[in-house]
């Protein structure tokens, strides 16, 4: 079930988890500037519906693994509320290429995909949530400062005060950060650079994430992520 919040749909249990956050001041700002962009011609990604995709796509009880990206993909038809993700169709980003190269080294049996759409991810508790829900077309960074950090970060804090034994995914140093929002006595935290093109050859490749966290889910007698999309 969904409920609407704003102008967005919000699954039910994200609601009842964040409706604090939905109540402050800061929200409705951000409401009011994404109003104020479209008013005044601005092309805005990921497109309304998908602004929440993250959300409805992994509802809060379902969460096993969280991996945090940054902005929005800024370019058109790519942003689709899921980090890292772009649509079937879509030509695959070089982070998330580095991310298949690392997957074909680190799971047994991995084959490159030939799209870049993660919902098979959050379908299995995968969360994959950025830091900033909304870009500006062309203009990467540009809601970084409009409050989403605010929520986002709130998001992270939720999800380490109320649920035990998640397992986060940090890339980059910008990801690092958030450290700072994570219990490290009830949850699993594995860190490395950024994958992208610029970095990932310092330190992501060979990392293996994906099979540490098969390993961590399956010691805690849940069910590993097929990560084959």
């Amino acid at each position: 079930m969904s409920v609407k919040v704003t102008n967005v749909n919000i699954e039910e249990s994200w609601k009842k988890v964040l409706m604090h956050e939905f109540q402050q001041p800061y929200f409705a700002t951000i409401k009011q500037f994404l109003i104020n962009e479209k008013k005044a011609g601005k092309i805005i990604y990921p497109p309304g519906p998908l602004i929440f995709n993250a959300f409805n796509s992994t509802p809060f009880p379902d969460v096993k693994v969280v991996i945090l990206g940054q902005d929005p993909y800024h370019g058109p038809n790519q942003a689709m509320g899921l980090s890292f993700s772009v649509p079937i169709g879509e030509k695959i980003p070089s982070s998330l290429r580095n991310i298949y190269k690392e997957l074909q080294t680190d799971i047994d049996g991995f084959t490159m995909p030939k799209h870049g759409d993660l919902t098979k991810w959050t379908n299995q508790g995968v969360f994959l949530l950025n830091a900033f829900l909304t870009v500006r077309h062309k203009q990467p960074a540009s809601h970084q400062k409009i409050g989403w950090q605010t929520f986002t970060d709130a998001v992270i804090r939720k999800l380490s005060e109320e649920r035990e034994g998640l397992i986060f995914l940090l890339w980059g140093s910008f990801a690092k950060k958030k450290k700072t929002l994570i219990d490290t006595s009830k949850h699993h935290i594995f860190e490395s650079v950024h994958p992208s093109g610029l970095s990932a050859h310092r330190g992501f490749f060979g990392s293996k994430p994906f099979s540490k966290t098969n390993n961590v889910l399956i010691q805690q007698g849940k069910k590993p992520i097929n990560w084959q999309v």
